[in-house]
Formats: structure tokens, C-alpha cells, sequence
């Protein structure tokens, strides 16, 4: 029996969870010995990812291993600052009176979603989630609830280890205005009405407009895989 090709999307987590123990180990040993074993199991690490990028591209990518090594290297730290985490980004699902949603048009790619960026030092997340608001659209709002944690390598929306934190909020003022280095439009939207490339409101679309609508909404997370490091079906 031929044994079934792995998701190039599991390939991909377990190539950056294996370079992600490497570092946080180099990050945190003084052993030259310890080090130059680290550095083999990112080289490993790469032979996955390319292979991953083999068989969802259909191209050979090993030429590309050594650039996948001296990037996960030039990120290694000392310490706590080395130990390697998921990103962080916040969103923020904005209302207004009519019930509708705010929306930005990303200028690099054109598509349509919810404001969002990566988590500022400084700020908590619900700070983060106004401030992004507020600069990629003009209007100012304030935080509601927390509608979900989710896995975004796992939901398949990143190609790398990422936290989406989604808060709730409810406009309270400003006028619309995009960003003008980061957003194309910006606009509000009814739910029978979004732009026709609207990034993943397939997923978030229901939740969203719900709670806009004042329905009590539970936070949503990813619920546990088992095996956690085998598939996702």
C-alpha cells in the first residue's frame, strides 16, 4: 500500500516547530557541542520546508535550504529574548449604529478585511486593536470583548507560527480616512454586502455580524488535535 504525501501545510508546521526548538536551544546553551547540533536539526528543518515547497509548488526548492539556515540564524537570541514564540497580531471587528462592519482594503495585495496588525511592546491588546483602527481607517472606537484566539498556521491564513487575537469594538467616533501607505479603501459594509475579495469571512463573517448585532458571542479558540502532530482531518 502507498502510504498517503503529507499536507505541504504539515510539513511546513513541523519544519518551523523543529526550527523553533533549535533556536530557543541555541539560545540558551553555551556547549559549542549543543550548538553545532542545534544547527544540524535546523538543517533538517530546511530539507523539510523545502520539500514542502516542492509539493505545493511543484518546483525543487533545496537550492533554498541554506537561505532557510542563515535566516532562522540571524534570528537567534540569548536567553529569554531567544526563546522562540509565535507572532502576534490583533484584529479588531469594528460596528457601527446600521449594523455594519469596517473594512480596509490591503494596498499590497488589494484584498478586503478587518483592521489588523502585529502587537506593539507597550501596548496591551485591546490598545493595540484601537490604535490599528484608528491609523488604518480614521475612526475611533473602543474595545468590547475578545471574540477568538486563533492558530493562523493552522487556519492556513500564514506560513508561519502566528497568533490572531480578535477583539469586538463599537465606533465611537473619527471620520473615514485610510491610511495612505497601508490601506487602498476603507469602508463600512452590511453582511449582505461585502467586497467581493473579502479575506476569510467564510470563518468569521457569522461571528462578526452576530456580535455587532449585540448576540452573545463565546470566545472561540482552535479545540486541541490528537494526535496533535499527525493531521488536522
Amino acid at each position: 500500500m502507498t502510504s498517503p504525501v503529507p499536507d505541504p501545510r504539515d510539513l511546513v508546521r513541523w519544519s518551523d516547530t523543529l526550527a523553533a526548538i533549535a533556536r530557543t536551544g541555541m539560545g540558551f546553551t553555551a556547549s559549542l557541542y549543543e550548538r553545532e547540533r542545534y544547527e544540524e536539526v535546523l538543517h533538517v528543518a530546511a530539507d523539510i520546508k523545502a520539500a514542502a515547497q516542492t509539493l505545493s509548488e511543484g518546483i525543487e526548492t533545496h537550492r533554498e535550504t541554506d537561505h532557510f539556515v542563515q535566516e532562522w540564524l540571524a534570528n537567534v537570541g540569548e536567553g529569554v529574548p531567544g526563546y522562540v514564540t509565535p507572532k502576534i497580531a490583533v484584529g479588531a471587528v469594528v460596528g457601527n449604529d446600521e449594523g455594519e462592519i469596517l473594512l480596509v482594503q490591503r494596498r499590497e495585495s488589494g484584498v478586503w478585511l478587518y483592521p489588523t496588525g502585529w502587537a506593539d511592546v507597550g501596548y496591551s491588546p485591546s490598545e493595540v486593536a484601537v490604535k490599528e483602527v484608528e491609523e488604518e481607517t480614521g475612526i475611533i472606537c473602543e474595545p468590547v470583548s475578545l471574540l477568538s484566539v486563533i492558530d493562523g498556521q493552522r487556519m492556513g491564513f500564514s506560513r508561519f507560527g502566528m497568533y490572531m487575537l480578535l477583539f469586538l469594538c463599537r465606533a465611537t467616533g473619527g471620520e473615514l480616512q485610510g491610511h495612505p501607505l497601508e490601506t487602498s479603501d476603507v469602508g463600512w459594509f452590511a453582511e449582505d454586502a461585502l467586497p467581493e475579495v473579502t479575506a476569510g469571512a467564510q470563518w468569521w463573517g457569522s461571528m462578526a455580524f452576530a456580535a455587532i448585532r449585540g448576540e452573545t458571542i463565546e470566545t472561540g479558540f482552535d479545540a486541541p488535535r490528537s494526535p496533535v502532530w499527525r493531521t488536522d482531518s
